[in-house]
């Protein structure tokens, strides 16, 4: 099992920054595929960034402008946000995927003002 708890959301101008973290306890997700998601009011969930063994991954929405990364020993993963977006203005979730397990967690509020 897997618990994770995002934070470092919050409200921001246009062009700004924002670094969100994603905690987890329970075991080392060390060795798994790590995402970061976002939802805005009335839309689906779409994927943002992924960090893997194989490397990063991003979304067109996020290319360029955010990092994701991670820290083992601390076992936590982050999303550095640069140049925000009103369109950025979303709930960000971390998602750890074990095997065929998905792991979630509560989420962040980003909101971007213009």
């Amino acid at each position: 099992q897997v618990q994770l708890v995002e934070s470092g959301g919050g409200l921001v101008q246009a062009g700004g920054s924002l670094t969100l973290s994603c905690a987890a306890s329970g075991s080392s997700i060390s060795p798994d595929r790590v995402a970061w998601y976002r939802q805005a009011p009335g839309k689906q969930r779409e994927l943002v960034a992924i960090i893997s063994s194989g490397g990063t991954t991003y979304w067109d929405s996020a290319r360029g402008r955010f990092t994701i990364s991670r820290d083992n020993a601390k076992n936590m993963v982050y999303l550095q946000m640069n140049s925000l977006k009103p369109e950025d203005t979303a709930v960000y979730y971390c998602n750890v995927r074990r095997g065929s397990n998905y792991y979630w967690g509560q989420g962040t509020q980003v909101t971007v003002s213009s």
